[in-house]
């Protein structure tokens, strides 16, 4: 009676063991981000009245996503949402300790627009105040992703 072979290859290697390289394009998001920490940091200074609190605050979460994005596509890793909780535990799971502690302020900056939920979406906008912290924190996170692109 002939024995019947095993269909797996006995040596398999787990999905952590894998080697991904950069996703393309992730110069284009911290070229992007860039763009929009400037743009919200000349408008904040200027006080232009087309670039409201909400404003503002929108251009610094594009800013702090694209940067995320380059990080997380550089090291080959893409987040599973694009919400700052998604993209903190993202940074968190491909790339521990790279935020230091900045998660939490981060994280805060959903509370502004919860707007997932069609029927029951909140917006509250933010004050002139809370958008200077805001962009301390893009800054904050701007020097960490230049800093780990440049090593």
């Amino acid at each position: 009676m002939r024995e019947k072979q095993s269909a797996l290859p006995v040596n398999l290697v787990g999905f952590d063991a894998i080697k991904r390289g950069p996703i393309g394009g992730w110069q284009d998001f911290l070229k992007e981000g860039n763009q929009f920490l400037a743009t919200a940091s000349n408008g904040y200074a200027r006080r232009q009245q087309v670039f409201t609190a909400e404003i503002l605050y929108n251009l610094v979460g594009l800013a702090i996503e694209k940067w995320i994005m380059a990080l997380l596509m550089e090291s080959g890793n893409l987040p599973y949402n694009h919400t700052m909780h998604d993209l903190v535990e993202s940074m968190e799971e491909f790339l521990p300790g790279h935020l230091g502690d900045l998660g939490k302020g981060l994280r805060a900056l959903d509370g502004y627009q919860e707007i997932c939920d069609i029927d029951s979406y909140t917006i509250t906008p933010p004050t002139m105040d809370e958008v200077a912290k805001m962009l301390e924190l893009a800054t904050e996170v701007q020097t960490i992703t230049m800093d780990k692109i440049a090593n």
